[in-house]
């Protein structure tokens, strides 16, 4: 039995809004944001998710906020969801790092993480194992995940078995308001299969039968 994850990015921040990095911090949502919350609880109120999990981090309980109310679901915490350390790139841009850390993240963030940063091979593993948890907890369930842009990549790579130095490449990017959709099986055999990714809110997915 497979559980589908339905995956969403959180509504955007004052520092993504300004393509800063935003990993443990502690940052607002823009109005756009919170625009971003209020559409994705319409969502759910039209397509009633089986269950509703999230990062701890405040930016997305407060995305997944009305999805709640929407759906009058409790809000399943997972801490493995939470996103990756930035290390010295925390509330900067690449442009605003030394050119030889940007050039070498950009090359292979793996081989050339932030000097500082949780390795992009052990977020990748954290993020996976945290959503075959959740399938697990949750088979043949339709479950919205409500995380971050790098790790829920990162995540992808792993469960997909690409290096997590790939994620850049791979996946590179996944937008505010907008979801993705992943298979797994509820018995952690095989990788996961990818429905859909970066689909627009107002892009129906369709219940399975």
């Amino acid at each position: 039995m497979r559980t589908r994850l339905i995956l969403s990015r959180h509504g955007q921040t004052t520092w993504h809004r300004e393509n800063r990095y935003a990993g443990v911090s502690d940052v607002d949502l823009t109005d756009t944001g919170r625009r971003q919350a209020e559409e994705l609880g319409e969502w759910c109120r039209r397509h009633r998710p089986d269950a509703l999990y999230a990062s701890p981090v405040r930016r997305v309980q407060e995305t997944i906020a009305p999805a709640a109310a929407a759906t009058g679901l409790p809000v399943h915490t997972e801490d493995g969801l939470r996103e990756v350390d930035f290390g010295v790139a925390e509330g900067r841009t690449l442009a605003e790092l030394d050119p030889s850390v940007a050039a070498g993240f950009r090359a292979d963030p793996e081989a050339y993480p932030f000097p500082g940063s949780e390795p992009p091979s052990d977020a990748a593993h954290r993020g996976a194992a945290a959503l075959r948890a959740i399938a697990a907890e949750r088979p043949g369930a339709d479950v919205l995940v409500v995380a971050h842009n790098t790790l829920l990549r990162l995540a992808l790579c792993a469960l997909v078995g690409l290096p997590a130095g790939r994620y850049r490449d791979v996946f590179p990017r996944l937008d505010n308001g907008a979801l993705s959709t992943i298979a797994l099986s509820a018995d952690g055999s095989g990788g996961a299969a990818i429905e859909s990714w970066n689909v627009p809110l107002a892009t129906p997915i369709t219940r399975r039968t």
